[in-house]
């Protein structure tokens, strides 16, 4: 067994990492040239990431796997001390863009359709879900019927690195849920009850949004939470609270919501500039 293979397999049954995460760091792991890379490997590594067409938060992607195989292998090999640290690979200054979101009208024309077929009441169903929870598209189709608390209005989601945590849904989602229940474990199933993917998920979602007269963003399934988080804290949300519900590890990501909040940024100028009159 190899190192690389080694380390997968005590993240995956010591750690109890998902088969997601797992993949993840085997892509990642094939940037590496040794299974012991000196610091020229590593500077190497980066290089033929760049040169390969990889942005910059794409590589910082694979460098968190790397370094983390890194940290792993230095305990291993018994080389990690505090004079001589684990070698790692430093992140790469990422440009802080915009996060493509839904407006609160592109919501509310989801909410205002009227399905006819089963398939359509699950995408409605589901992408309202999205939007009014913030919950990862795997979440929600992870997500199971035992999981649905109906009188609280809470789901439990069932997050990364087996972590689950409750999050609070409205009454306008219970409805909808309310009328899409079926015989099914899996809310968001196949006809028959089998896995639904999340390609096929994003496939209807880009018709629906042609259909509806609403503009495709980037990152479609995951711009429905980005649109929540930002809904949130203009609404008056607090960002510990956010944190908790988006099942962020640190506030770092939160943060960065509330720091691109430009349009509310530009309303509370007109208020206190001094040269209004």
């Amino acid at each position: 067994m190899t190192k690389f293979e080694q380390f997968a397999k005590e993240k995956q049954y010591l750690l109890g990492v998902s088969l997601r995460t797992i993949e993840w760091y085997q892509q990642s792991l094939r940037w590496l040239n040794t299974e012991s890379p000196s610091d020229e490997d590593l500077k190497d590594t980066v290089l033929r990431m760049r040169i390969a067409g990889l942005k910059p938060s794409s590589c910082n992607s694979r460098i968190r796997a790397i370094n983390s195989y890194l940290h792993w292998n230095s305990n291993v090999e018994g080389n990690c001390s505090p004079s001589c640290p684990h070698p790692r690979i430093p992140r790469l200054k990422e440009p802080h863009l915009v996060l493509p979101t839904f407006s609160s009208q592109d919501i509310q024309r989801f909410a205002s359709w009227r399905p006819k077929t089963f398939t359509q009441r699950r995408l409605q169903c589901l992408l309202l879900m999205l939007a009014d929870t913030g919950a990862r598209i795997g979440e929600v189709l992870s997500l199971r019927w035992s999981d649905v608390d109906w009188a609280s209005m809470l789901l439990t989601l069932h997050g990364k690195g087996a972590k689950d945590r409750r999050v609070p849904f409205s009454q306008a989602l219970r409805k909808f849920l309310w009328r899409f229940r079926h015989e099914h474990q899996t809310v968001f199933c196949t006809r028959p009850g089998g896995t639904l993917g999340r390609r096929d998920v994003l496939r209807d979602t880009k018709r629906l949004c042609r259909d509806l007269g609403v503009k495709v963003p980037g990152r479609t399934l995951h711009s429905f939470r980005h649109s929540f988080a930002i809904n949130y804290l203009r609404k008056g949300g607090s960002t510990f609270h956010l944190q908790k519900v988006l099942g962020h590890s640190s506030l770092e990501m939160t943060r960065r919501y509330a720091n691109l909040m430009t349009e509310d940024l530009s309303k509370i100028h007109q208020q206190v500039t001094l040269l209004s009159a």
